[in-house]
């Protein structure tokens, strides 16, 4: 079940808009186990010259499904982010499926991020931590990392190696390719 969080920034969110933003994402749950809730977070942007851009972050227990749409037209937007969500979901679980039918893996726990807040005791430091996030670290090839790193739109990512159980970290160079850093005993 989706529970939305829906947000305008320079529009009023009519129940019009609402409607049809819930009625679009909505068709995203077929994906999702049935007695899980989500939250479907939401943001519709208007930009001076009639652009209409929409953000959607739909954090999972295993995965954060995230895409935005800049078009013409909010409704187009809304359709277009909608498309590349699904594009997502289907690319993860394709790939998800056929690593877990080659590595023997029958059924695959996925284990939530922790986000925590960050403690602002010390603004005179330009070293200030500003936010922190706790990991709770999935089982997984490289290839799976890329993959999950890519849909997250991020320049890297940490993960626990499904053969070695070490901790290692894939990343994107700068000429576009991926590197792996992988963390060990010496």
């Amino acid at each position: 079940m989706l529970i939305f969080n829906i947000r305008g920034e320079n529009i009023e969110v009519t129940q019009a808009i609402r409607d049809y933003v819930e009625k679009r994402i909505s068709k995203l749950e077929k994906y999702f186990e049935k007695d899980m809730k989500n939250t479907a977070h939401v943001n519709l942007r208007v930009y001076p010259d009639k652009q209409a851009k929409v953000e959607v972050t739909i954090p999972l227990p295993y995965l954060t499904l995230r895409a935005e749409e800049v078009s013409n037209d909010l409704y187009a937007s809304v359709d277009l982010v909608t498309d590349k969500l699904e594009r997502q979901i289907r690319k993860y679980k394709t790939k998800v499926n056929r690593k877990s039918r080659e590595k023997g893996f029958k059924n695959l726990e996925f284990i939530p991020n922790e986000t925590q807040p960050a403690d602002d005791s010390d603004d005179e430091s330009k070293f200030d931590v500003v936010r922190t996030k706790r990991l709770a670290l999935k089982p997984m090839d490289n290839e799976e990392a890329i993959l999950q790193m890519d849909m997250l739109g991020h320049d890297f990512f940490i993960y626990e190696d499904a053969d070695t159980s070490g901790i290692d970290i894939v990343y994107r160079r700068n000429d576009g390719r991926y590197g792996l850093i992988e963390i060990g005993e010496e």
